[in-house]
């Protein structure tokens, strides 16, 4: 094969398959591949020809290889594998009938077209190699945690580059509220999903998945990344709020501590990765009511009624807030949690009164405000004024002023 071809393609081919890290044996698989398709498509067939590669010299020879036959063996002349006696002699006088030829083919036998297709056919599975190296590479790490570095960011998602200067996407809804990211920082994520887009792999990274949590315990807490303590479940509020249960499997040791950590020196890490996200972390059982009770921590529950599909919590009213939590987070993550749907009721004696304070989840703060600005600061006060005087010291009208009684009245029955 001329030095012209080697320069065209061989060469060039070599170096750019090492620097994609294709190993040896898969680039002479392509070089020889691409070869034969074009011998095919010139002489109908590629049997009977030699494709000879030296990767470390960048070289690389196509041999022609026919039997001489008889010039007068018209049968046998017309089997592309032989060559006439006459026509072998052209090329070595001392041939003989029924030894091989071996005949070198030329760059200019193939012709320019054709030597273009084929470099723009190497570099281009080349680079399907490298697609599927890489699909491969990430569907091994789904679930992991990889650190990447932020090259842009568009429309709130953020593209990373891995050491490979490979892209990694960070979409705004797989972002934590509170992040906020700019060329250069180095993010850490787990590998949520590996997609294939335009037969491209579209790499989809995660720092609110439940996952990513878990993964932060796995790397802080020695005993879960043992197999001594496992975690059951994680709800996450991300940036807010997470509830993640934990079981031990050696008596001798406390989860929930080791988890924590001496001083909170294990979990202080984790939240200020999650942006200061608040974590409850709760000790595993099997005795649902107690489950509730832990998953609804700080609160004190007074008791608890179960029904189909949903479970009823009584609280004294000062627990109530504590059970709710900042926007409903805490009873929202607890239901999660157990899988059910959490309503909570103040348990009252006949002689308690409460506090208007308690009421912030059902009635309008407005219309708190005007209760209070007049001076009746809890419910019993206020039920104990006529409608109409409410309207007048409040300057509500009747109907705002009926549906509070109505939920205040609640609390007494």
């Amino acid at each position: 094969m001329s030095s012209q071809l080697n320069n065209q393609l061989v060469l060039p081919f070599t170096e750019f398959a090492k620097s994609k890290n294709i190993d040896g044996p898969t680039a002479m698989r392509i070089l020889e591949d691409v070869f034969r398709a074009l011998i095919r498509k010139k002489f109908g067939t590629d049997e009977h020809f030699d494709v000879v590669i030296n990767l470390d010299k960048g070289d690389l020879q196509l041999w022609q290889v026919r039997t001489v036959v008889d010039d007068d063996d018209a049968e046998a002349l017309e089997d592309p594998a032989n060559l006439g006696l006459s026509a072998a002699k052209l090329i070595e006088p001392d041939f003989e009938v029924g030894e091989e030829v071996a005949e070198e083919i030329s760059i200019e036998d193939f012709g320019r077209r054709a030597v273009l297709s084929a470099k723009n056919t190497l570099l281009q599975k080349v680079r399907d190699l490298e697609k599927d190296a890489l699909y491969q590479k990430y569907t091994e790490l789904e679930g992991q945690i990889i650190t990447a570095e932020a090259h842009q960011v568009f429309g709130g998602a953020t593209i990373l580059h891995d050491q490979e200067n490979n892209n990694l996407i960070l979409p705004r809804e797989e972002q934590i509220p509170k992040d906020r990211f700019k060329k250069g920082d180095y993010i850490r994520a787990v590998v949520h999903r590996v997609e294939l887009k335009n037969n491209t792999p579209r790499i989809v990274l995660s720092r609110t998945s439940p996952v990513f949590l878990e993964r932060l315990f796995e790397s802080e807490v020695p005993e879960i990344a043992d197999g001594v303590i496992s975690i059951k479940k994680i709800v996450r509020t991300p940036g807010e709020r997470a509830k993640v249960v934990v079981e031990s499997y050696d008596d001798n040791i406390d989860p929930v501590g080791a988890c924590v950590g001496m001083q909170g020196t294990r979990i202080h890490g984790i939240v200020r990765e999650l942006r200061n996200e608040s974590i409850d972390v709760i000790n595993h059982t099997d005795n649902f009511e107690l489950l509730i009770t832990r998953a609804l921590s700080p609160a004190r529950i007074s008791s608890i009624q179960q029904e189909e599909g949903r479970v009823a919590v009584y609280l004294k009213p000062d627990q109530v807030s504590l059970a709710i939590g900042k926007g409903g987070q805490n009873i929202q993550l607890a239901s999660r949690l157990v899988e059910q749907e959490i309503d909570v009721y103040r348990e009252l004696d006949n002689e308690e009164d409460v506090d208007l304070e308690e009421f912030t989840d059902e009635i309008h703060e407005d219309v708190l405000a005007a209760f209070q600005k007049a001076g009746l600061n809890s419910a019993k006060k206020i039920l104990e004024v006529d409608p109409q005087e409410l309207t007048a010291r409040t300057g509500l009208d009747a109907k705002t002023i009926d549906e509070a009684c109505h939920v205040l009245q609640r609390e007494f029955e």
